[in-house]
């Protein structure tokens, strides 16, 4: 091995080593460890230096931009107007010099703008599954880029110019002549802007983002080495139909990548990589050196991008990219394993499909809580879809508004590609929880063994052997020791509870978003039951006809199996009732309208209903919440949905170790008759940022007089209560 390991990579895990320190990881030093062993196991001393230098070269970068002062932090909590420049992602202001997202996301595309809110800090992961935006936001800034430290919520678009110059051109080049949905996509394929396709549905509650996902096609819509791929690939193809000669033929291309990634496109971690592994080879190629070394070439992508990224290293993107491209690598080598009699073509393009899935399992499952079991045949039909619509939607946008009579050819290519995601879309996916170490150290097992069947080291019974077994111990702790727990998610101003037993898995309610659009079930809930390792209830309870209550509930009922759906007062014309039960006739789902009494028992558990007693109606909907108590050995918790005090007394859920309180700690419940009956060790309230004052300071008081404890999800996030 001796002189034949790329400077590159030694130097490259330096850099992640002096990161992760920097971050305040300690295990980033055996990363450091870890290069230096290499280093020197490739007898030469000078590789070691290489990783020690850039041990520090990662440290100081990550240290300064993690050491930079926010400048927005004097006006945090403030209502403010601001103007800068709106990319579709990010609102980039001139003085002072800062980058902020905005919440909700404007529906206009780039340009200047003008918009008014209120300044507040980002917020972590407050759900299991659920988005870190504070860490994301983090990683978005580089040393000579500004990171986003700030969040305008509740923004409201006074003015907007839309975007001139090069990328206004182009992207009226890519929207000429088509179709609102066709248009989005393209700007996704081309640009990798999602604003617009973000808001595009299929159907009621099948939006087209979330087709391309359970498709395994969402890579399509993220700029990477795919659009490099096939704009420098036809570009170089006319220059050599020219006559061009080698340095032209390849120097011209690499020339144009840079201005293409800073002008055209925003610098991102795919995209960014695809740049730079681009340009290496085509200038390898133009000074006639031939193709570099993959690993070594991999390596000094990560490396350029990580000395002006570093906290890319965290960044789900960087991640899939890199994992992504180093899988790839192993193509012509399972390619020579399929059946010699299949086309060379059709060999390679399976065997990279299944690589970059396979390469990339361990991020994709446990950030997305799901893997597709289509993306196979779904990548195959794309593909070729692909290899056209790119490069002819390149040259729309040059073009800029005279491109509509080529966007006729383009408009049908990018409406086949919507049906291969809508069709493909639709099929079944496969779960997933969160994955802790022992899934990564497991994970890793089975890829070193199939890595060595690759290299002929293994028989095919080993590595598959290998691979069961990994299965088998990740399994194990689920099996032997069952949740027993309740999880109070933080579903924002609104409530959902989930209850998990052996054998009984309910939620009750499911959140929601009054005056957003936000789908507060599909984007919180189900991704916090998916992380959770839920795959199915046997119970969903919705409340009473609230938005904030069951909103999310259709989002449930489509992604996971429901057993029954328990509703209270089956009240006729509320469009949010309404909604939650055309659902459940859609998926099947029985609906039960339960009545005090009513229980369901198991693993010595019995959950019972307490309100409503029927037949009668109460005209405000939270006096007929369904409430429920849970008795487990001698222990008791109660959930009373949006009882009032008199409902709450007329319930009686009689002596309590736990009380969820009833309408987020307004003041008209958790009352004195509830709470001397009660006496509560523990309440537990669902709240988040609002302007009805939850919680009510006279219920804060009236807790502490009886001698409970608080806990707030607007506090302290999702709850994870243990059941005896």
């Amino acid at each position: 091995m001796a002189g034949r390991l790329p400077w590159s990579v030694p130097a490259v895990l330096g850099v992640i080593g002096g990161i992760l320190l920097a971050l305040g990881l300690p295990w980033g030093a055996a990363v450091l460890v870890a290069a230096a062993a290499l280093a020197l196991l490739d007898a030469r001393p000078l590789l070691l230096v290489v990783a020690l230098l850039g041990g520090g070269a990662g440290w100081l970068s990550a240290h300064t931009v993690l050491s930079r002062p926010e400048p927005l932090t004097p006006w945090l909590g403030a209502q403010v107007t601001l103007k800068g420049e709106w990319d579709g992602q990010f609102l980039t202001l001139a003085e002072p010099r800062a980058r902020l997202a905005v919440s909700p996301k404007p529906t206009q595309g780039p340009g200047k703008m003008e918009v008014a809110g209120r300044l507040v800090d980002p917020q972590g992961r407050r759900t299991p599954g659920g988005f870190d935006q504070a860490a994301w936001l983090r990683a978005q800034g580089g040393l000579f880029v500004p990171t986003p430290g700030a969040v305008l919520v509740g923004a409201r678009v006074k003015a907007h110019q839309p975007q001139g110059g090069l990328r206004g051109w182009f992207r009226q080049g890519l929207s000429a002549g088509l179709s609102e949905r066709q248009a989005a996509l393209m700007q996704a394929v081309e640009l990798g802007d999602r604003s617009d396709i973000s808001q595009e549905d299929f159907a009621p509650g099948y939006a087209v983002r979330d087709a391309f996902a359970r498709a395994g096609l969402a890579h399509l819509m993220a700029l990477s080495g795919q659009n490099v791929a096939l704009i420098t690939g036809v570009l170089v193809w006319l220059l050599i139909r020219a006559g061009a000669a080698p340095a032209w033929r390849y120097g011209l291309p690499a020339a144009l990548l840079l201005p293409y990634l800073l002008l055209l496109v925003q610098p991102s971690p795919s995209i960014t990589r695809a740049v730079i592994m681009g340009a290496a080879v085509l200038l390898a190629l133009a000074l006639g050196r031939g193709r570099p070394d993959p690993l070594g070439l991999i390596a000094l992508a990560a490396l350029a991008c990580l000395l002006l990224f570093p906290l890319w290293l965290l960044d789900v993107g960087f991640q899939l990219s890199f994992l992504a491209v180093l899988a790839l690598t192993q193509t012509p080598r399972v390619a020579e394993r399929l059946p010699a009699r299949w086309p060379h073509a059709l060999r390679l393009a399976i065997s990279a499909t299944v690589l970059a899935e396979l390469g990339t399992l361990p991020v994709v499952a446990g950030t997305f809580g799901q893997l597709p079991l289509v993306g196979l045949p779904a990548n195959l039909v794309a593909g070729v879809i692909m290899a056209a619509l790119v490069p002819l939607g390149f040259l729309a946008g040059l073009l800029g508004p005279l491109a509509a009579p080529l966007n006729m050819v383009g408009g049908l290519l990018a409406s086949a590609l919507l049906a291969v995601a809508e069709t493909f879309g639709r099929a079944p996916v496969l779960t997933w929880g969160a994955i802790g170490a022992a899934g990564v150290v497991a994970y890793a097992t089975a890829l070193g063994a199939g890595w060595l069947w690759l290299l002929g080291r293994v028989r095919a019974r080993a590595a598959l052997g290998t691979l069961l077994a990994g299965l088998l111990l990740t399994a194990l702790p689920g099996w032997l020791r069952p949740a027993r727990e309740v999880v109070f998610l933080d579903v924002g101003q609104g409530d959902s509870t989930l209850i998990r037993l052996p054998g009984l898995t309910m939620l009750i309610d499911a959140g929601g978003s009054v005056g957003s659009d936000y789908d507060v079930g599909g984007r919180t809930v189900v991704p916090a039951l998916r992380a959770l390792g839920v795959r199915k209830l046997d119970v969903l309870v919705a409340t009473h006809a609230d938005t904030d209550h069951i909103e999310g509930v259709p989002a449930v009922l489509r992604a996971l199996p429901v057993g029954e759906l328990w509703v209270g007062h089956r009240k006729k014309g509320d469009p949010v009732l309404d909604a939650v039960l055309a659902e459940a006739q859609a998926q099947g789902v029985p609906v039960r309208e339960v009545r005090r009494g009513d229980h369901v028992q198991a693993a010595g558990v019995t959950l019972t209903v307490l309100w409503p007693p029927g037949p009668s109606w109460q005209e405000e909907d939270n006096e007929n919440s369904v409430a429920l108590t849970l008795d487990s050995r001698g222990w008791r918790a109660a959930f009373l949905g949006d009882l009032a005090q008199a409902g709450e007394a007329q319930a009686g859920p009689g002596n309590l170790d736990l009380l969820k309180a009833a309408h987020h700690g307004s003041r008209h419940s958790s009352g004195e008759a509830l709470l001397s009956q009660a006496t509560p060790a523990d309440t537990v309230i669902s709240v988040g940022r609002n302007t009805y004052g939850h919680p009510h300071p006279d219920v804060l008081a009236r807790l502490t007089q009886a001698g409970s404890r608080v806990w707030r999800t607007d506090q302290v996030g999702t709850i994870r209560w243990p059941v005896p």
